[in-house]
């Protein structure tokens, strides 16, 4: 599948603004918020996604977007745009970014606000902080577009949603995330993905 980079720009935008986001109260959950960054790479578009170093106290060696706690003070945009910087050396301004998709409700406590950037062409790579982020992943259109699996585990009446890729299994909340981008931009499809059920080592 040969995706043209202006072209999905102008999808992402179109698709964006018709999508009604759900927004979640904190209800006592930390808030948080993450960047779908999509990028042109070497004339193809592409979505980041990190692999987290092993040396992290929360989530090592998990699969992630770029993002992180909302400090006080701090919009939810300011924050995913902080990260971003942070995590992989990517410097966005506000008026990157191009839409958001639905608060995610984490088990591990944190209301997760996801925010599409288009980052596009860069003159240089991303420069990956090491102590946060040990790969960063280059995920195309076509390995994004697939048909998510589900599981059962003992710990929930809910199946576990994951997201194949690379022969690995990518769960919730990162692979939700990415679905609902898949649905809306991609195919233009309001799915949900809030009540999707996350695997049990990651409700610590």
């Amino acid at each position: 599948m040969t995706i043209d980079p202006k072209r999905l720009q102008a999808q992402i935008f179109s698709k964006l603004a018709a999508f009604d986001h759900i927004e979640l109260p904190a209800g006592g959950l930390r808030a948080a918020a993450v960047c779908v960054p999509v990028a042109v790479v070497e004339g193809d578009p592409v979505v980041w996604l990190e692999e987290r170093s092993l040396t992290l106290r929360a989530h090592a060696g998990q699969y992630a977007l770029p993002g992180g706690r909302i400090d006080s003070g701090e919009t939810a945009e300011h924050a995913a745009l902080r990260e971003l910087h942070e995590e992989i050396g990517i410097e966005a301004s506000p008026d990157q970014i191009v839409g958001r998709l639905d608060d995610f409700a984490s088990r591990s406590g944190y209301v997760i606000t996801p925010f599409v950037v288009w980052v596009g062409v860069l003159a240089q790579p991303p420069r990956c902080n090491p102590a946060e982020v040990a790969i960063l992943h280059e995920v195309t259109m076509e390995e994004l577009d697939v048909e998510p699996r589900f599981i059962t585990i003992p710990e929930s009446d809910t199946p576990v949603f994951q997201w194949p890729f690379h022969g690995q299994s990518i769960h919730a909340p990162t692979a939700a995330i990415l679905h609902q981008f898949r649905e809306v931009v991609l195919h233009g499809r309001h799915t949900r993905v809030a009540h999707f059920e996350q695997p049990a080592f990651a409700w610590k």
